[in-house]
């Protein structure tokens, strides 16, 4: 079929094109330059983060904030079961150990009972991973992590703009991360934000991600040379990448109108069916303000989930699963432990499928996806 709807198509913004012209005749396409510092104030207008870095990928960001929490083998942090596989990496990389905990079915996040129920005196951190740009339950997590000390890590790849009860994801925890990746609402091909309350984390961070120098300090006049201060590595993206978000963040409430016109299609087309059907459609709670970067649906089993994506498929609509669940995978079973089953993130993966969301679909291709989901028999 020639006209194929594709899950996922990134976004191209007005400015993209004069953005990097721009870089390519200057002297400066290394970071640091005039776009990295536009996105990054835009990107703190966005959030409301006191602080933000750029940096080369939301792994590269939640590997900064593992060496920022300074992480080692003694330590544990609590983990979604159903995330991505960075969350994990950047724990098991320091040494600690991944504690793999169940989500809340309704959403697809960590399920703050889980979390307490796995903290022991290890415990040093919780990753909270809002999926599909829909908020965690914050007010639990956090009411835990200051009874027990223990930092919280947000995972808000899918969340920029997003929101809890009024307060912005990724800053209401003691750190967060953003990523820019093409499949995101926002992108620069790869990227990514770590962002940060804390003014003494926000220093080091600037060091950790200039390959442990103190450069950034050296470029405001701060110091008359700069050298090795800390550990590190290389984290800062090319003025090329930074200038490609730069335009991106400029479209960023154009972007987020189109992906909710979107949403709100399916949200509106398929209630009905999905009753008759036995099948779940992505929640959202009411404290929660979510961004419109998944919109899924769970099938009644495995068996009429994969029969849905063949089905779709062979009307050229591509709609996938998601994630393996993290305590099932090999790398979880080598790097991490799992205290009680983790059964709901099983069966959330084991049913769920994304509906093709971007920007620039048309209402015809809505309207083709719907009825082939609609049309489904088993």
């Amino acid at each position: 079929m020639s006209d194929r709807v594709i899950f996922s198509r990134p976004y191209r913004a007005s400015r993209e094109l004069a953005n990097l012209e721009a870089v390519l005749d200057s002297d400066h396409s290394h970071g640091d330059g005039r776009f990295t510092k536009s996105a990054t104030a835009k990107l703190k207008a966005i959030t409301g983060a006191p602080h933000a870095l750029l940096t080369t990928s939301c792994t590269h960001a939640l590997e900064l904030g593992a060496l920022l929490l300074e992480l080692g083998p003694d330590d544990e942090v609590i983990v979604p079961s159903f995330a991505f596989t960075s969350a994990a990496t950047s724990i098991a990389l320091r040494g600690a150990t991944c504690v793999f905990v169940d989500i809340d079915t309704r959403t697809g996040n960590i399920d703050p009972v889980a979390v307490a129920e796995a903290i022991t005196a290890r415990t040093k951190a919780v990753l909270v991973m809002h999926y599909g740009g829909v908020a965690a339950d914050m007010d639990a997590l956090l009411d835990l992590a200051e009874r027990h000390g223990l930092a919280i890590i947000e995972d808000n790849a899918h969340g920029l703009g997003g929101a809890w009860r009024g307060r912005r994801l990724g800053t209401l925890g003691t750190l967060g991360t953003q990523s820019f990746h093409d499949t995101k609402n926002v992108h620069c091909g790869e990227g990514g934000a770590l962002l940060l309350n804390d003014e003494i984390l926000m220093g080091r961070a600037e060091i950790m991600r200039e390959k442990g120098t103190d450069r950034a300090r050296f470029l405001r006049g701060q110091v008359d040379k700069y050298s090795w201060q800390d550990i590190g590595s290389s984290y800062l993206p090319s003025e090329l990448n930074a200038a490609v978000l730069d335009a991106q963040l400029d479209d960023f409430e154009t972007i987020q109108k189109e992906r909710h016109r979107v949403w709100d299609t399916y949200a509106a087309a398929l209630p009905e069916w999905a009753a008759r059907k036995g099948v779940h459609l992505m929640h959202v709670p009411a404290e929660a303000e979510h961004t419109a970067h998944l919109y899924y649906l769970r099938m009644p089993t495995e068996d009429s989930r994969d029969g849905l994506i063949a089905h779709l498929a062979g009307r050229g609509i591509v709609a996938p699963f998601h994630y393996v669940p993290l305590d099932s995978s090999a790398a979880g079973l080598k790097y991490g432990r799992t205290p009680v089953a983790c059964v709901r993130s099983a069966e959330f993966s084991g049913t769920l499928v994304r509906l093709p969301l971007w920007p620039m679909l048309t209402e015809s291709q809505l309207t083709r996806v719907v009825e082939g989901i609609t049309d489904y028999r088993w």
